[in-house]
Protein backbone atom coordinates (compact mmCIF):
# COMPACT_ATOMS: atom_id res chain seq x y z
CA UNK A 1 0.00 0.00 0.00
CA UNK A 2 2.74 2.02 1.01
CA UNK A 3 4.45 1.96 -2.81
CA UNK A 4 1.36 2.11 -3.97
CA UNK A 5 0.66 5.62 -2.30
CA UNK A 6 4.07 7.09 -3.29
CA UNK A 7 3.80 6.20 -6.85
CA UNK A 8 0.90 7.89 -6.72
CA UNK A 9 2.42 11.06 -5.08
CA UNK A 10 5.22 10.98 -7.48
CA UNK A 11 2.98 10.93 -10.59
CA UNK A 12 1.14 13.96 -8.61
CA UNK A 13 4.22 15.97 -8.86
CA UNK A 14 5.56 15.17 -12.01
CA UNK A 15 2.19 16.21 -13.29
CA UNK A 16 1.92 19.16 -11.96
CA UNK A 17 5.19 20.73 -12.41
CA UNK A 18 6.16 22.78 -15.29
CA UNK A 19 7.54 19.78 -18.05
CA UNK A 20 11.13 20.27 -18.41
CA UNK A 21 10.98 18.57 -21.13
CA UNK A 22 8.37 20.73 -22.99
CA UNK A 23 9.32 21.83 -26.65
CA UNK A 24 10.38 25.43 -26.66
CA UNK A 25 8.54 27.95 -28.83
CA UNK A 26 8.74 27.30 -32.75
CA UNK A 27 10.05 30.62 -34.26
CA UNK A 28 9.63 31.07 -38.44
CA UNK A 29 12.72 33.12 -39.65
CA UNK A 30 11.83 36.03 -41.44
CA UNK A 31 14.44 35.83 -44.21
CA UNK A 32 13.77 39.50 -45.20
CA UNK A 33 15.58 40.81 -42.10
CA UNK A 34 17.66 38.06 -41.35
CA UNK A 35 21.29 37.03 -42.79
CA UNK A 36 24.75 36.16 -42.46
CA UNK A 37 27.01 38.73 -43.07
CA UNK A 38 31.06 39.16 -43.56
CA UNK A 39 34.10 41.23 -44.09
CA UNK A 40 37.65 39.88 -44.52
CA UNK A 41 40.61 42.04 -45.64
CA UNK A 42 42.02 42.64 -49.32
CA UNK A 43 45.29 44.13 -48.81
CA UNK A 44 44.46 47.26 -47.43
CA UNK A 45 40.61 47.37 -48.21
CA UNK A 46 37.35 46.04 -46.21
CA UNK A 47 35.35 43.52 -48.47
CA UNK A 48 32.14 42.51 -47.49
CA UNK A 49 29.36 39.90 -48.39
CA UNK A 50 26.33 37.88 -47.22
CA UNK A 51 24.28 34.96 -48.92
CA UNK A 52 21.20 35.20 -50.57
CA UNK A 53 19.96 31.48 -50.38
CA UNK A 54 19.59 30.01 -46.74
CA UNK A 55 17.38 28.48 -44.47
CA UNK A 56 16.53 28.42 -40.46
CA UNK A 57 15.25 26.80 -37.84
CA UNK A 58 14.74 28.67 -34.37
CA UNK A 59 13.24 27.11 -31.36
CA UNK A 60 13.53 29.49 -28.59
CA UNK A 61 12.34 30.14 -24.69
CA UNK A 62 14.30 31.65 -22.48
CA UNK A 63 13.30 29.51 -19.63
CA UNK A 64 13.52 26.71 -21.66
CA UNK A 65 17.23 26.46 -23.20
CA UNK A 66 17.19 22.61 -22.63
CA UNK A 67 14.75 22.40 -25.77
CA UNK A 68 15.86 25.66 -27.11
CA UNK A 69 17.93 24.91 -30.72
CA UNK A 70 19.54 26.92 -33.50
CA UNK A 71 20.25 25.38 -36.95
CA UNK A 72 21.54 26.89 -40.52
CA UNK A 73 21.87 26.04 -43.52
CA UNK A 74 23.31 28.05 -46.12
CA UNK A 75 24.46 27.42 -50.01
CA UNK A 76 27.65 28.62 -50.40
CA UNK A 77 27.22 29.25 -54.11
CA UNK A 78 24.39 32.22 -52.98
CA UNK A 79 27.61 34.02 -51.66
CA UNK A 80 26.91 37.90 -52.93
CA UNK A 81 29.95 40.18 -52.18
CA UNK A 82 28.31 42.96 -55.34
CA UNK A 83 30.83 41.74 -58.03
CA UNK A 84 30.24 38.33 -59.71
CA UNK A 85 33.66 37.69 -60.89
CA UNK A 86 34.91 37.78 -57.22
CA UNK A 87 32.01 36.03 -56.08
CA UNK A 88 32.80 33.34 -58.64
CA UNK A 89 36.19 32.74 -57.30
CA UNK A 90 34.73 32.42 -53.71
CA UNK A 91 32.66 29.67 -55.13
CA UNK A 92 35.30 27.79 -56.40
CA UNK A 93 38.14 25.46 -54.98
CA UNK A 94 40.49 28.05 -53.65
CA UNK A 95 37.35 29.00 -51.12
CA UNK A 96 34.07 27.51 -50.64
CA UNK A 97 34.00 24.72 -53.51
CA UNK A 98 30.63 25.45 -54.03
CA UNK A 99 30.75 22.49 -56.62
CA UNK A 100 31.54 19.82 -54.09
CA UNK A 101 30.48 21.46 -51.07
CA UNK A 102 27.44 23.01 -51.43
CA UNK A 103 26.40 23.80 -48.31
CA UNK A 104 27.32 25.26 -44.74
CA UNK A 105 25.18 24.21 -41.71
CA UNK A 106 25.34 25.16 -38.35
CA UNK A 107 23.60 22.82 -35.69
CA UNK A 108 23.64 23.70 -32.02
CA UNK A 109 24.17 21.57 -29.42
CA UNK A 110 24.04 23.59 -26.17
CA UNK A 111 22.61 27.00 -25.30
CA UNK A 112 24.49 28.58 -22.47
CA UNK A 113 22.60 31.51 -20.42
CA UNK A 114 26.01 34.34 -20.14
CA UNK A 115 23.43 36.54 -18.24
CA UNK A 116 21.78 40.47 -19.57
CA UNK A 117 20.52 38.69 -22.33
CA UNK A 118 23.73 37.02 -23.64
CA UNK A 119 23.73 33.54 -24.83
CA UNK A 120 26.46 31.11 -25.64
CA UNK A 121 25.29 28.86 -28.93
CA UNK A 122 27.43 25.94 -28.86
CA UNK A 123 27.34 23.47 -32.04
CA UNK A 124 28.14 22.22 -34.99
CA UNK A 125 29.76 23.91 -37.83
CA UNK A 126 30.26 21.84 -41.24
CA UNK A 127 31.78 23.44 -44.10
CA UNK A 128 33.81 21.85 -47.05
CA UNK A 129 32.64 18.46 -46.02
CA UNK A 130 33.76 18.64 -42.41
CA UNK A 131 32.54 19.41 -38.77
CA UNK A 132 33.86 21.78 -36.09
CA UNK A 133 32.92 22.65 -32.63
CA UNK A 134 31.97 26.51 -32.85
CA UNK A 135 30.67 28.71 -30.14
CA UNK A 136 28.35 31.78 -31.59
CA UNK A 137 27.60 34.17 -29.17
CA UNK A 138 24.06 35.50 -29.42
CA UNK A 139 22.15 38.98 -27.98
CA UNK A 140 18.41 38.90 -27.47
CA UNK A 141 17.47 42.21 -28.85
CA UNK A 142 13.84 41.54 -27.47
CA UNK A 143 10.57 39.90 -27.82
CA UNK A 144 7.23 41.56 -28.57
CA UNK A 145 4.67 42.12 -30.50
CA UNK A 146 5.25 42.29 -34.18
CA UNK A 147 4.23 46.62 -35.32
CA UNK A 148 2.91 45.70 -38.68
CA UNK A 149 2.07 41.85 -38.61
CA UNK A 150 -1.52 41.14 -36.49
CA UNK A 151 -1.42 38.37 -33.72
CA UNK A 152 2.48 37.73 -34.28
CA UNK A 153 5.31 38.41 -31.69
CA UNK A 154 8.62 38.84 -33.53
CA UNK A 155 12.41 37.79 -31.56
CA UNK A 156 15.75 39.61 -32.63
CA UNK A 157 19.48 38.23 -32.27
CA UNK A 158 22.05 40.11 -32.93
CA UNK A 159 26.32 37.53 -32.85
CA UNK A 160 29.56 39.05 -33.67
CA UNK A 161 32.88 37.11 -33.80
CA UNK A 162 35.44 36.58 -35.64
CA UNK A 163 36.67 33.41 -37.25
CA UNK A 164 40.41 32.22 -38.80
CA UNK A 165 38.99 30.66 -42.41
CA UNK A 166 42.23 28.83 -42.53
CA UNK A 167 41.37 26.55 -39.15
CA UNK A 168 38.36 25.89 -41.27
CA UNK A 169 39.87 25.18 -44.31
CA UNK A 170 38.16 27.91 -46.33
CA UNK A 171 41.22 28.20 -48.61
CA UNK A 172 44.78 27.02 -48.88
CA UNK A 173 46.58 30.34 -47.41
CA UNK A 174 47.81 31.05 -50.31
CA UNK A 175 46.36 34.07 -50.67
CA UNK A 176 46.75 34.76 -47.21
CA UNK A 177 50.92 34.39 -47.41
CA UNK A 178 50.99 36.72 -50.53
CA UNK A 179 49.36 39.80 -48.59
CA UNK A 180 46.10 39.65 -50.96
CA UNK A 181 43.28 38.25 -48.75
CA UNK A 182 43.31 37.99 -45.01
CA UNK A 183 42.29 34.99 -42.85
CA UNK A 184 40.19 36.75 -40.62
CA UNK A 185 36.57 36.63 -41.25
CA UNK A 186 34.28 39.13 -39.11
CA UNK A 187 30.78 37.22 -39.50
CA UNK A 188 27.38 39.59 -38.52
CA UNK A 189 24.70 37.37 -37.80
CA UNK A 190 21.10 39.35 -37.67
CA UNK A 191 17.90 37.64 -36.85
CA UNK A 192 14.28 37.98 -36.58
CA UNK A 193 11.68 35.53 -36.14
CA UNK A 194 7.95 35.50 -35.74
CA UNK A 195 5.66 33.25 -34.15
CA UNK A 196 1.88 33.05 -33.21
CA UNK A 197 1.11 35.78 -30.27
CA UNK A 198 0.46 34.03 -27.17
CA UNK A 199 -2.67 34.07 -26.29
Amino acid sequence: MFQVKLFLSMMVVILSAPSAFAAARVWELDKAHSNFYFRVDHIYSKVQGHFNDYTGEVAFDPQNLAESRFRFEIKTASVDTDLEKRDRHLQSSDFFDSGKSPLMTFTSTRIIDAGNGRYEVEGIFKVRGEEYELTLPLVLAGIKDHPAVKDKEVIGFNGQLTIDRLAYKIGSGKFYEMGLVGKDVEILVTLEALSDKRK
